[in-house]
């Protein structure tokens, strides 16, 4: 339900006692653990690479899902002592900046804010795993691949014991620990697999994407982890490059495992008169990203870059299905939550 309606959650409410419930639930001391485990495994995966980590405000006026063609989240909008402002959605503009402090590129694990319904599996406010790097769509989707196989060892190092005692077992992360193949497929193609489906592929005459069915099933008939590339790119954010086939398709890809999307990856626009072209061509106001467009004018870069939310990991990992049981402490937009 869109944030502006009524918030319902799905009816979703945490107990009132929850946070006493699940003190000393082995669950619940695993999560802990695999929450140290996934920060410590991140920042040693970047250090070894020389990405730089950031510290960044919460807030911004620039969200990288505006209201225009291609947003994927509705914006958190706050007053902040009389600033209209937002909880940012995204720290990958700032990412991007910091690319030009740092030439190995620059990476932070913090909260990130949508205002869409929580549902099983999204959460309003979530861990947000980011990184953005000097290179190309190509250059991304290694280091993501190589990110996944660190974080399914450090995993089973840390906590395979407790995994293992779990009916689910470590068999998939044993998999990704070890996996060396990242099957891929286009939008185009997965749109062709699904053909006959309805329910698989939500078409608005103007862009496609994939529903949560729809991943599903490339993920039972395809690979149990799955690239699906150059997504219409009136379907992502403006801030995509697009392929060098035209202004149809966007270099960027979502990698697919446990419940469909994981991660998200792009290539960004070079040029500020290619961010502005983008700009336009998905109807977003430029006012807001001024000083975005003046960074790639003034210093015309190519990046690329990632995130992933931690929750949706951990979902895989604990082979859980609903991403709202992975929080110590809930939130849900609109409503009092203590502690």
């Amino acid at each position: 339900m869109s944030a502006l309606g009524e918030i319902s959650h799905g009816g979703w409410r945490p107990a009132p006692n929850r946070f006493l419930e699940i003190v000393g639930q082995s669950f619940y001391r695993t999560l802990v653990d695999l929450q140290d485990t996934v920060t410590v495994a991140t920042t040693g995966f970047w250090r070894s690479r020389g990405v730089k980590a950031l510290h960044l405000p919460i807030t911004t006026d620039s969200v990288s899902s505006p209201m225009g063609l291609g947003s994927d989240s509705s914006p958190v909008g706050i007053d902040l002592f009389g600033q209209r402002t937002y909880l940012a959605d995204s720290m990958q503009f700032m990412l991007e900046y910091g690319c030009r402090f740092n030439e190995e590129g620059a990476w932070y694990l913090m909260p990130s804010f949508r205002g869409e319904d929580a549902d099983a599996t999204h959460l309003n406010q979530f861990f947000h795993s980011e990184a953005e790097i000097r290179g190309d769509l190509a250059d991304v989707m290694a280091s993501v691949e190589s990110y996944m196989r660190v974080l399914a060892d450090a995993a089973l190092k840390e906590c395979g014991k407790a995994l293992s005692a779990r009916s689910a077992g470590i068999e998939h992360i044993e998999d990704m620990a070890e996996r060396t193949d990242f099957p891929r497929m286009t939008m185009d193609e997965a749109v062709e697999h699904l053909a006959g489906d309805p329910l698989a592929v939500h078409d608005s005459g103007q862009w496609r994407s994939l529903t949560r069915h729809g991943e599903r099933r490339l993920l039972a008939e395809v690979s149990p982890v799955l690239w699906v590339t150059h997504f219409d790119h009136l379907s992502v954010p403006f801030y995509q490059a697009y392929a060098p086939s035209g202004r149809r398709s966007a270099l960027n890809a979502d990698l697919l495992f446990g419940i469909g999307e994981v991660v998200g990856a792009g290539e960004r626009h070079v040029t500020g008169d290619e961010c502005r072209s983008a700009l336009a061509h998905h109807s977003v106001d430029e006012d807001s990203y001024r000083w975005y467009v003046a960074m790639k004018d003034a210093t015309p870069m190519q990046t690329s870059g990632f995130g992933m939310g931690i929750e949706r990991w951990l979902m895989w990992v604990l082979s859980h299905s609903d991403i709202r049981d992975l929080q110590l402490a809930p939130r849900l937009n609109g409503v009092a939550i203590a502690p």
